[in-house]
């Protein structure tokens, strides 16, 4: 269900392709280093870079052998590599390559989640200029209080998301960082400067001191940051939920056509998009404790936190990131993509009938409504790609909101 609504960045993101791929970057950033440094052949990192690559399936075939992932992975490798894979992983842990994958991982969701989050807060600013003079009840203990503005509330709501974004570049910092200090970080077998370069060539900082794994009160700060910031998310739905209330009716979240509220009773409009965030905030909250549970680990590493991190850092993200403008998949710009065809000289009953079969197809399963209509022959033969791409484009709809706001002085 949750994947129906997920942004398919931060899907691939925390995929398992990536994980490996993002490992392996830091092995290949690992051999750089050390070429530059003279400890490898220079032309040994040239090959292993040109060559290094890795099969999920083969991985897995080999682990079930090995029961070890990192073990499998160095393998797989080492079969497309040859000869110079002897100096691929030469004097780290497999700690030192996946923590600091990870974080590389944790950074880049970050990026995804500010960005949505800088959008929500221009939207939230526009909503509350626009709203600014609307007159509503203000409530305490569910009772009326004193009149205020609905304006007042989406302000409330920017400025708090502004401190979520504060919050989410913090964590982001604390877990930029990479270890290669080998088996109980003392760099026994590697040289300190190796982690420096890779760190560089990363974008990364190195922690200043580390055990066989980074300290995961990072990995805790991130996801209890995750659980804040879902829990203003919430705050926001479970006004919403509240406001559309039948016996209050004072606002209520898009209802679209087609879309059906109750099998039993035709006449329900549900607030289930409000109800869907409750329902993940509660989840990341959830994950939340797991992460704080994860810090405390047997002297200088145990596995514990392993197999709760498979899951926390990307359900969480992923349910942090949800894209409200493309939950239909496209469908809020049929009405564009009928008009365009219809001002190329068609019937505008056969371009409805043409753009409703392709958002039938989304409805009933799941396709990308975009995609259909880009490999719909009856459209294509009147639309180019570039006409097309220009109905997807958001800002058709907005481009009179200056115009309106001139009207009141904004």
């Amino acid at each position: 269900m949750i994947e129906r609504y997920t942004n398919p960045e931060m899907g691939h993101l925390w995929s398992i392709e990536n994980e490996w791929q993002q490992i392996l970057n830091v092995e290949l950033a690992a051999c750089d280093a050390m070429a530059e440094l003279g400890e490898i052949p220079a032309e040994a990192a040239k090959n292993i870079r040109a060559k290094a690559k890795f099969d999920v399936k083969r991985i897995l075939e080999i682990e079930s052998v090995t029961h070890h992932d990192i073990i499998a992975f160095l393998t797989n490798v080492a079969e497309n590599v040859g000869e110079d894979s002897k100096y691929v992983h030469k004097g780290l842990t497999s700690s030192d390559v996946k923590d600091t994958a990870y974080c590389m991982m944790m950074r880049d969701a970050a990026d995804i989640i500010l960005d949505d989050l800088r959008k929500f807060r221009e939207v939230l600013r526009r909503r509350a200029v626009e709203f600014k003079h609307t007159p509503c009840i203000g409530r305490t203990h569910g009772i009326h209080a004193e009149p205020m503005t609905f304006g007042l509330k989406m302000a409330l709501w920017s400025a708090e998301i502004e401190r979520d974004i504060d919050r989410v570049e913090h964590a982001k910092k604390t877990v930029s960082v990479c270890k290669l200090s080998g088996a109980v970080g003392t760099y026994s077998n590697i040289d300190p400067e190796i982690e420096q370069r890779v760190a560089k060539k990363l974008g990364l900082t190195p922690v200043p001191l580390a055990t066989q794994v980074i300290q995961r009160d990072r990995h805790a700060e991130f996801v209890t940051t995750l659980a804040i910031v879902s829990s203003t998310l919430e705050k926001i739905a479970t006004e919403v939920r509240n406001l559309q209330r039948t016996d209050i009716r004072e606002a209520e979240e898009y209802f679209s056509p087609g879309q059906k509220g109750s099998s039993a009773m035709p006449h329900k409009r549900n607030p289930i998009n409000c109800e869907r965030i409750s329902g993940m905030a509660r989840l990341v909250r959830g994950n939340a404790v797991a992460a704080l549970e994860d810090i405390t680990l047997w002297h200088e590493r145990d596995i514990s936190h392993s197999s709760v991190e498979r899951v926390i850092l990307p359900d969480s993200t992923i349910n942090v990131d949800l894209h409200d403008m493309e939950r239909t998949g496209g469908l809020i710009y049929s009405q564009r993509i009928m008009l365009t065809v219809v001002s190329k000289g068609v019937l505008r009953e056969d371009a409805y009938k043409w753009v409703q079969r392709n958002a039938m197809k989304r409805w009933m399963e799941g396709q990308d409504f975009r995609t259909s209509v880009e490999n719909d022959p009856d459209i294509t033969k009147y639309l180019t790609k570039e006409e097309i791409d220009d109905c997807f484009d958001y800002k058709y709809f907005l481009r009179h909101v200056d115009m309106i706001f001139e009207r009141f002085g904004l």
